[in-house]
């Protein structure tokens, strides 16, 4: 059943209701983390093949995903599963389009100084898609869309192989249709640890992007001080602010949507109404058990442990548990909804009115699920092309303008004490 909590600080308890639900010891995902990379760092392609053997309990012969393997899973997938792949493709395309052409032409011409703010696409990215629990062709869509629209040279994919030593054939006609070049069997901390190092098969990346499970999340953060990362992405998160008169039966869909990604997701309320909150929990109930829903196992345990709804006060209580709370999705509710999304400022995804569930937003909205968890809305947004490029400034002054500022460079080295640098424009001037 999911747990009913009355708000009196709300900060405080929105930090105690992630704890509550993150309360892993890592201690022992990192030792071990710490070792796989250091396997893979010495063994290389035979350490990722002993990891596959260890880890997903099969023996390969290679984790290269070759041609006729591409070949092979388009036999596998449906016309209609290959129509909607590019449908969300297209979707994705024309949103991070938009993003890219705003940033491109910026010049500024100022007292013979020519700046040229230039994009410049990162060349070689590894994308991270998850296996285990569920499948996730959907998740490439997501990261490699991006990129390609940035104009990374180099896409490279990684997921783990199923029992049969094979990947989803859907994830790999995604992979294909979206542009991925490379496509290897490997998954977990040892995947992470190729990506970032390197071995003979596999290229080391410039960027590691994508979610996973808490292995891959812990080698990302462990690698990060040799390759860049895009963010920590763990267990799914969806937050919905409702009011007295929203409908109990969509909130409690929603929750439940977000619910069957894994056992750790963190699925919550925030309201003012006492009534709907004893109504969404018997909604709920109701759904978990008289319906015959799929994943129940993974819902259940969701939501008894980790679900909420949090009661507050007033709406000053409630947005600023939002914004403490910084959820990944957050669902808005209320007939006010314009006003309450001005003061929002930490969410990873908002999602507005009752006909905009977070499961679509998933899929071919045109916006990412590859969302920030962990409080880490607090300071960043979905993955997107901004991940994929470098903002270079490209600068050209002629020698009355060098002379021009030279006062100034003259004044800002004498008082920080590096004189050498004011010489280096007095010397062409003098």
């Amino acid at each position: 059943m999911i747990k009913i909590i009355r708000i009196r600080e709300p900060r405080e308890q929105a930090n105690e209701l992630r704890e509550r639900s993150w309360n892993k010891d890592l201690s022992i995902p990192t030792k071990n983390v710490l070792k796989i990379i250091d396997d893979i760092q010495r063994n290389g392609d035979v350490g990722l093949l002993k990891c596959i053997e260890k880890y997903e309990n099969i023996k390969i012969d290679s984790f290269v995903v070759s041609k006729s393997e591409i070949k092979e899973a388009y036999e596998n997938v449906s016309t209609m599963q290959i129509r909607i792949i590019k449908y969300m493709k297209s979707k994705l395309e024309k949103s991070e389009k938009a993003v890219i052409d705003n940033l491109k032409n910026i010049k500024i011409d100022s007292d013979g100084i020519k700046i040229n703010k230039t994009i410049m696409p990162i060349f070689r990215i590894g994308c991270y898609i998850p296996g285990g629990k569920a499948r996730y062709p959907s998740t490439i869509v997501m990261c490699a869309i991006p990129a390609k629209v940035a104009g990374v040279k180099q896409i490279v994919a990684i997921t783990p192989p199923m029992k049969n030593g094979k990947v989803d054939p859907l994830t790999l006609v995604a992979g294909d249709i979206c542009g991925v070049d490379e496509f290897y069997k490997v998954g977990g901390a040892y995947g992470i640890a190729a990506l970032a190092y390197g071995t003979k098969t596999i290229k080391r990346v410039d960027k590691i992007v994508g979610p996973g499970g808490v292995y891959a999340s812990v080698a990302k953060s462990v690698v990060s001080k040799d390759v860049s990362i895009d963010m920590i992405a763990g267990p799914t998160e969806l937050l919905v602010y409702a009011d007295e008169k929203s409908n109990p039966r969509y909130i409690a869909l929603d929750l439940i949507s977000q619910a069957e990604h894994s056992e750790d997701t963190l699925c919550g309320v925030v309201t003012k109404s006492k009534m709907l909150a004893t109504k969404i929990s018997e909604e709920l109930n109701r759904i978990i058990k008289e319906d015959e829903i799929p994943r129940k196992e993974f819902v259940e345990k969701s939501i008894n442990d980790n679900g909420f709804i949090a009661l507050c006060n007033n709406n000053e209580e409630i947005i600023e548990f939002i914004n403490e709370f910084a959820p990944e999705h957050l669902e808005i509710f209320a007939i006010d909804d314009k006003k309450i999304l001005k003061e929002i400022y930490n969410a990873g995804l908002i999602l507005i009115g009752e006909y905009t569930p977070s499961s679509v937003s998933d899929y071919c909205l045109g916006s990412n699920h590859v969302l920030p968890t962990y409080r880490f809305a607090k300071s960043r947004s979905a993955l997107s092309v901004l991940d994929f490029i470098k903002l270079v400034n490209v600068i050209e002054m002629n020698k009355d303008a060098l002379k021009k500022i030279s006062p100034i460079i003259k004044e800002i080295t004498s008082t920080e004490g590096l004189f050498n640098h004011y010489e280096a424009v007095n010397g062409r001037i003098r």
